[in-house]
């Protein structure tokens, strides 16, 4: 059944001149002034949500992109400035890119904004997708297998850090501690300090492959899946589902179809479905121009990533559209009625879910994301029993 509703924020600026004729994405530059933008757009995020009932803040790390796209660097630190700005809003961690840190300095990091946020920080891992942002901290990205193994044995050490009040480790990439000499004997131990105090600790993974080795590392360590795209292609497949309980039937753990998954869905709410298409499409498109040369999209060929890059082929190119994504269950649009009843055949179909993420697509100003979730709040959330809309006139 589904309770609780989240919103993704990637910590895009605002920017005008969107979709597939706009301005290219290798295009766009912009000054840091307009860049710390972003900061201020969080904010405003956060507190709508949180005024509205929401669950969970979601955010991105990611770093190096004066295009615009992803300006938050650093989520732990974000995380608490947001917290003592709400009253309930969780603030998500959507996602700490485990290779880009040493593995114990986001074990401490996170355990501080624990501490500080009594609890309202979701921690949150990824292996990263932007080779300008991995292999620049000096971490393998295109050979995805080495990023795997590193990914995976500094999980390892996080949730060992986490979890034991003294450990040590040895491994491929990290040998902890270093045996060296401290203050007349040799170190064979160390402490997280702080530690969580919030045990155990909550994470939650992007699925995005759904092998059978990540969906098993993620039942080795209990870590929430969060699957992008709704219904459509890449997103909530009946298979991912079924892959996702069996593998943690390996583990002993009895889980219902969608228990311990996110669903995360794009939406726009208008009068019609047509209205809405027609707000949103520039949107879609904006989206779909920033990760599909960064194949996150896979059903996109080589030559449509590269017509996508050029606005004067892109608009009459055979690209995806979002009446297409409309159709296939991945973008919600339309009345809330219609939306409310998408959500109820999701909610039927998967008895274990009890949370979605409703969220724009990069390149949505802040004033229509404002707007949209004050209006999915007030007029899809309370269709959904146990998720309370806390808006009132004059809040």
């Amino acid at each position: 059944m589904i309770t609780k509703f989240d919103s993704l924020y990637a910590g895009h600026v605002d920017m005008d001149n969107v979709g597939y004729a706009g301005t290219a994405v290798n295009d766009r530059y912009f000054g840091n002034d307009h860049l710390v933008t972003a900061y201020d757009k969080a904010e405003n995020i956060a507190k709508t949500m949180d005024r509205l009932g929401y669950d969970t803040f979601w955010m991105a790390e990611h770093h190096f992109q004066p295009e615009g796209y992803e300006c938050i660097p650093n989520l732990l630190m974000i995380a608490v400035h947001l917290a003592h700005l709400t009253k309930n809003l969780k603030i998500g961690c959507g996602f700490n890119i485990a290779p880009m840190w040493h593995p114990l300095r986001l074990a401490e990091d996170y355990a501080t904004a624990d501490i500080l946020t009594n609890g309202r920080t979701i921690f949150g891992v990824g292996r990263g997708y932007h080779t300008r942002e991995v292999d620049t901290f000096g971490s393998p990205l295109l050979d995805q297998e080495a990023n795997r193994n590193l990914f995976e044995e500094q999980v390892d050490i996080i949730f060992q850090s986490f979890n034991e009040e003294s450990f040590s480790h040895k491994g491929e990439y990290y040998t902890i501690p270093p045996e060296v000499p401290y203050r007349g004997y040799t170190l064979k131990e160390i402490s997280l300090v702080p530690r969580p105090v919030n045990l155990p600790v909550e994470c939650w993974q992007p699925i995005q492959s759904a092998t059978p080795r990540g969906l098993d590392f993620m039942a080795k360590h209990g870590i929430k899946g969060m699957i992008g795209g709704g219904v459509a292609e890449g997103g909530a497949m009946h298979r991912v589902m079924e892959a996702y309980r069996d593998a943690n039937a390996r583990r002993g753990r009895d889980l219902a179809l969608g228990e311990n998954l996110s669903i995360g869905f794009h939406f726009y709410i208008a009068d019609t479905q047509e209205e809405a298409i027609e707000a949103a499409a520039g949107y879609y498109e904006e989206n779909l121009k920033m990760f599909g040369p960064l194949r996150l999209v896979r059903a996109l060929s080589d030559e449509q990533i590269d017509a996508m890059s050029d606005p004067s082929r892109a608009p009459t190119f055979d690209l995806p559209r979002i009446e297409d994504a409309v159709s296939a269950g991945g973008f919600l649009a339309g009345p809330p009625e219609l939306i409310i009843e998408q959500l109820k055949k999701l909610e039927e179909a998967y008895p274990g879910l009890d949370r979605v993420g409703v969220s724009h697509p990069v390149g949505t100003p802040e004033s229509v994301i404002v707007e949209q979730l004050e209006q999915f709040a007030e007029e899809v959330m309370p269709a959904f029993s146990g998720a309370e809309v806390e808006a009132a006139a004059g809040n």
